[in-house]
Parts: structure tokens; sequence; C-alpha cells
């Protein structure tokens, strides 16, 4: 695994407190200042290191990238094309589409395989089967509380902190939300990967002063029907920009490709 944030970390506890049949957590890559608390709390048998090559040289069989759009550039294609499965959470990386051209290429040449959690977010199987019968139309909108959208471009345009009522920070593409809103809107890629694709997915961002919780909403339409779907669920302690579900999904994810009963 690559990152130990607030995804990485909830990903290792629960790892190490229920470990998933078939797998291990071998090597981890980390910032320099949190190797000494990773050493402290993961076994000895896992390889803690802060370099992204010692992580590829230590021959992974799946690679869960936890730590940001800037670390699926560095070691995405390398990984994909040792013969490593990748798992991305910070899927605002594929919104480029250079990025996402050559991830595919390497896994496509090495066999490998590019996988997307759920993340914070639900719906994705109907969205996928949407797609198959004439997809029209995908809005997407994650409401958080205002100080999650500290540090970004809803800072500039409004007083976060003294908001009084819910404002959309940001109103476009998929493309432009998941590249604007990098550890924000994550989420937004995923929604355009399983429907309508990056530029003819609607993304909202909303800062709402009466939640303390993130949520996610799908509302898709189609030839076969309509899905209007909303997941919330409790921002994590460490960065209210994620939801403490998400690092559950790839557990979810693990245990159900290694269980006898598959959801696909």
């Amino acid at each position: 695994m690559i990152g130990f944030g607030a995804i990485g970390r909830s990903i290792a506890d629960v790892f190490l407190r229920e470990p998933v049949p078939g797998h291990e957590l071998s090597v981890i890559c980390v910032r320099p200042h949190q190797v000494a608390e990773a050493r402290d709390i993961l076994p000895a048998s896992t390889k803690v290191t802060t370099s992204a090559a010692d992580l590829l040289e230590a021959g992974p069989t799946l690679l869960i990238e936890a730590a940001s759009q800037a670390a699926v550039a560095e070691v995405g294609v390398r990984a994909l094309s040792a013969g490593c499965d990748l798992y991305v959470l910070s899927t605002g990386a594929l919104a480029d589409d250079t990025l996402r051209a050559a991830l595919k290429a390497a896994a496509l040449k090495s066999g490998t395989r590019i996988a997307i959690p759920a993340g914070a977010l639900a719906g994705f199987r109907a969205l996928l089967s949407m797609r198959q019968a004439s997809l029209t139309s995908v809005v997407y909108t994650s409401t958080k509380p205002p100080l999650a959208w500290l540090g970004t471009p809803a800072e500039a345009a409004f007083d976060l902190a003294g908001l009084t009522a819910p404002a959309v920070v940001f109103d476009g593409s998929a493309a432009e939300a998941a590249l604007r809103f990098p550890r924000n809107a994550n989420l937004a890629a995923a929604v355009a990967l399983a429907g309508l694709g990056f530029e003819r997915t609607v993304v909202r961002l909303v800062a709402d002063p009466s939640t303390e919780e993130n949520s996610g909403r799908i509302q898709a339409e189609g030839a076969v029907g309509r899905l209007d779907l909303t997941l919330s669920g409790r921002a994590a302690a460490s960065n209210p920009k994620t939801s403490e579900i998400t690092g559950m999904s790839v557990i979810a994810a693990l245990r159900n490709g290694a269980g006898p009963i598959v959801f696909v």
C-alpha cells in the first residue's frame, strides 16, 4: 500500500484486526514523518519504506493507492507493468486523459487490472447497467461541511466559516471537478468512469453548514429507468475531506474477491 493518512491508516487497522484470506500487507510506503508510527503499529513482517521504488522492488501482486493523485501518476504505470494489480482511491487522477491512457495500456500489456473501490459512494453497478441501455444524464452531488472545503478554490470564493445556508462551490464537468478539487472530488471521477464520461457527467459540490457528514448523491436517467441514490457518513476524524467508509470499501472489495460468493 502507498499512503498512511486517514484512509491508509484505516485500511491497515482493519486489515490487521481482521486479515483478508489470501492477502498479506507486505510493504507500505509512507511519508518520512510517519515512519515511526507505522513501524510501531504494523507487524515486523510488513516492510515500511518512504520510497516508491522500494515499494515496487518488494514485488507486490496488488497495490492499494491511498495517497494522492500524484502517487497514481508516480507509481501507477510502473506497478501495472510489473504485474501488479492497482487499486485506485485517488480516482481524480484518471481525469487526466494522458495518464488514463498510459495506465490502461500498461494494464492491457501486462494482464493486470485497475480496480476502483466504491469509496464513500454506492450505485456504480446500477450506473454500469444503465450505461448498456442508453444512459442519458448523470448528476453527482457531493455535500460536505464548509470547513471540509478549506484549501480548495472554494476558500477564495466563499466565506466558508461564515456560511449560514448551503452554497454550491462548484458546478461543472467531472473532468474539471476532479482536477480542481483533487482531495475532495475523487468520486466525481469514479462516477464519470462508470457512467457518461468526464465531460458529460455534471458535478455539483456543496458546502452545507447544517451538516456534519459527507454525502454523495447520484441522479441518473436512461432508457431503462432512473437512479437516485444518496450515501451519507461521518467524515474521517483526522481528515474532514474524506469519509470513514472510504477505507472500508477497499477491505470490502478484497473480501468480495476472496470469498466463495462474489457480488458482481
